[in-house]
């Protein structure tokens, strides 16, 4: 470690409380504090406090100092031309304590970006890690979404993010999650520094079981319209033709979800695990089924099921620009992902695909390289 980072300090404002890292948004964020920890880094960190997340005494540990915000929800929020995911995030005592230093500061979203517009914050180095194109994905919720009220939010909440997005030329640097997300910036903003920074996670190695177990696995956020909709897609169109095993697995399933489930004997749900066990059971599926219909930011779980599973079967916007698609199966139709299936079922994953799987892993999103990275935008 070099010595001149010990005296280093950082102010990270987070959209909400990155611990437990059990969703795409703060697995990133998490891991991330963790690597900047490591190398001595003093993080002062910012959390939005709301819903079901509870303060962490786990971020004391790795963080000089942890606050935390009310989030100020409500349906009085929503009536401004600022979004909503932003203006309820405005907080005047975040300001006061950003201001009693001169650290630079780390904004987690686009949804924490309203306090960089303060004054008195004009001269400070800000840099703003974008976790979406927020625009595009709440343009892409609207079109998955049936029920009319949420369809209304997310086409007004669109519209307004791409409207406010016009506010981040103010950054030092823009960090974009996907080789996509980084094009469309720098052609946006082509006077910034913006630069392609990969998502941090929990991987410092691959762990495969060298004995894997004879099912497929869909894994993720099952009360999300986006995975809700993957989820009826592979068992309409795809188990139901085969009864080859398949585990969905993820947070708070819906109600028809569970029902869909049920009537089907070689389908098993299991909801809200802990790490440990969806760990295992991204290490002992032989299959990992990665199929989503918005090709939107970096898909995190694209690289925990490289680190972690056999083998892969991905669609088109799954893998989009992210330089992996070598190491997946690529089928796009529900045809194909049965082909795909009945062809893997029966093969061993093998120990050149492993050594070929670390190496280009590790070149593009490795947590070294990138915490390196990150730390000379910062400091240079």
């Amino acid at each position: 470690m070099k010595k001149s980072l010990l005296k280093k300090h950082l102010h990270i404002i987070t959209f909400d409380i990155p611990f437990p890292a059990n969703y795409g948004g703060v697995i990133d964020v998490y891991y991330k504090i963790k690597q900047l920890s490591k190398l001595g880094i003093k993080i002062h960190l910012h959390c939005f406090e709301y819903g079901d997340r509870k303060q962490a005494a786990i971020l004391e540990n790795i963080c000089h100092k942890v606050y935390y915000y009310p989030r100020k929800t409500g349906v009085l929020q929503q009536f401004s031309t600022i979004p909503y995911i932003i203006k309820s995030r405005n907080s005047k005592t975040l300001i006061q304590n950003l201001l009693k230093d001169d650290y630079p500061i780390l904004f987690e979203g686009l949804h924490t970006t309203i306090t960089a517009l303060h004054p008195q914050l004009k001269t400070r180095k800000k840099i703003y890690r974008a976790a979406n194109i927020e625009h595009h994905y709440y343009q892409y919720l609207y079109q998955a979404e049936k029920n009319i009220l949420k369809k209304i939010y997310f086409w007004i909440e669109s519209k307004k993010l791409q409207k406010f997005e016009k506010n981040i030329k103010i950054f030092d640097a823009i960090l974009a999650i996907s080789p996509k997300d980084t094009n469309y910036l720098k052609n946006k903003f082509p006077q910034n520094n913006v630069q392609f920074l990969a998502s941090f996670h929990q991987n410092d190695e691959i762990k495969i079981e060298k004995k894997s177990k004879k099912y497929a696995l869909y894994a993720g956020n099952l009360a999300v319209a986006e995975n809700i909709k993957a989820v009826n897609f592979l068992i309409d169109k795809v188990f139901s033709k085969t009864q080859y095993p398949l585990i969905v697995a993820g947070l708070n399933p819906t109600l028809s979800l569970k029902k869909k489930i049920e009537k089907y004997s070689h389908i098993q749900l299991q909801e809200n695990l802990s790490d440990t066990k969806m760990e295992q059971l991204y290490q002992g599926a032989h299959i990992n089924l990665l199929i989503t219909f918005q090709a939107t930011g970096l898909k995190l779980k694209l690289i925990n099921a490289l680190y972690q599973s056999n083998y892969c079967i991905c669609n088109n916007e799954m893998i989009q620009d992210t330089g992996l698609e070598q190491l997946c199966e690529i089928a796009n139709s529900s045809e194909e992902i049965l082909t795909k299936i009945t062809n893997l079922q029966n093969q061993n994953f093998s120990k050149e695909k492993l050594i070929e799987r670390h190496q280009l892993l590790e070149e593009k999103y490795g947590n070294t390289n990138s915490i390196l990275k990150l730390i000379n935008i910062i400091w240079g």
